[in-house]
């Protein structure tokens, strides 16, 4: 993958959601900076989108307003807002449903409503809270591989995926690198680089090497 895809795995309650927040510029930290390409990330950031848990949908709009938001801090035509959620539609398997209201989709649809949102923008960052653990497993894990080659697709900018996840198999089958964090007070216990080529098999040996070794760190 031609991307760094990074996950952050922790104990629940222990700040993984408001560390992706400060990243984003969303919230600002108590102590220290985050810095984008050597510049002060203290407010959003038009590199950098945001994935959310809960898909974050605003019910009013249809499904296609919902995605044009993403571009709504751009000085673009409206045609042009039209054409990229247009294609976007296409890319994500959402075709027919622009029209529609998000009540009116399934919960693996209204997630990619969402990443279509994040990705509308053309960032180079994007940041994903938790965001399959609103979904059954057939999807998530159906929506896991759509994610993994879409950021495979040469006509998508983004070269850092951060996402936070409590599930250790998740983690494994999407990163190449698993960022490892303790209890409260929290603090980095390993950064731990996954090798294993995509698509990945969970039930292979270097899978579940990977897999074990993580719920190690995590339990010491």
């Amino acid at each position: 993958m031609k991307n760094e895809f990074v996950s952050i795995i922790s104990p629940s309650g222990c700040g993984k959601s408001t560390l992706l927040r400060i990243i984003a510029g969303l919230i600002k930290p108590l102590r220290g900076e985050v810095l984008y390409n050597g510049t002060l990330v203290d407010k959003p950031n038009r590199d950098i989108s945001f994935v959310f848990q809960d898909f974050a949908l605003l019910p009013w709009l249809t499904n296609i307003e919902n995605v044009k938001l993403g571009l709504s801090l751009f000085d673009i035509s409206e045609e042009e807002k039209e054409r990229k959620a247009k294609l976007l539609f296409k890319k994500m398997g959402l075709d027919g449903f622009e029209k529609a209201y998000p009540n009116m989709l399934s919960g693996g649809m209204k997630q990619r409503v969402g990443l279509a949102r994040a990705i509308i923008s053309d960032p180079k960052v994007l940041l994903m809270d938790e965001p399959f653990s609103s979904l059954d497993e057939l999807t998530a894990e159906a929506l896991r591989s759509d994610v993994i080659n879409m950021l495979r697709s040469p006509d998508i900018p983004v070269s850092l995926v951060i996402m936070v996840t409590h599930n250790v198999e998740e983690a494994v089958e999407l990163s190449n690198k698993v960022v490892i964090l303790s209890e409260r007070p929290s603090h980095v216990k390993e950064i731990k680089r996954i090798e294993l080529k995509y698509p990945r098999n969970k039930r292979s040996k270097g899978f579940v090497r990977e897999v074990d070794h993580i719920y190690k760190v995590l339990t010491e």
